[in-house]
């Protein structure tokens, strides 16, 4: 069984973050065992952080800033660094978004995990899958079995 290398946006985050019932937690842990290799570039890494430590953010999720720098910190150690040889822009709406379909394109994921899949409708033209978190964990759960 190929380990599926995937980047996930960070809406996904920010939902498992703010909830440890939804399928974007479930995520997170399955990340931590290994089940699929999580694609990260700088940019999108430094999104993460500075989305994660918004102060509406820490407020909902109930934690601090040095909190979110522990979690990031263990979430570096699950994933695959991509280098971004080639920038693919413009192919979105929202520029913001750009980052996240050039890592998975320059990563060669085998998806992008999002909460909104209408945000990246560029990534049928690269054959570039778009998934919820519910339907790449359900994927998980059947390449497991």
């Amino acid at each position: 069984m190929t380990i599926p290398n995937v980047v996930l946006d960070t809406n996904v985050l920010v939902a498992a973050s703010r909830s440890r019932l939804g399928a974007s937690f479930a995520l997170l842990q399955a990340l931590r065992q290994g089940r699929y290799k999580a694609l990260v570039s700088v940019p999108l890494m430094l999104e993460y952080e500075a989305v994660l430590k918004r102060p509406e953010q820490l407020e909902a999720s109930g934690r601090s800033a040095v909190m979110t720098d522990s979690f990031l910190d263990a979430f570096s150690l699950c994933i695959e660094p991509v280098h971004l040889h080639y920038l693919w822009r413009p192919q979105l709406r929202d520029p913001a978004d750009e980052m996240v379909l050039e890592t998975a394109l320059n990563g060669r994921a085998a998806a992008l995990v999002t909460l909104n899949g209408g945000d990246f409708p560029a990534a049928a033209n690269f054959r570039l899958p778009v998934l919820t978190p519910g339907a790449f964990l359900q994927f998980l759960q059947e390449e497991k079995t």
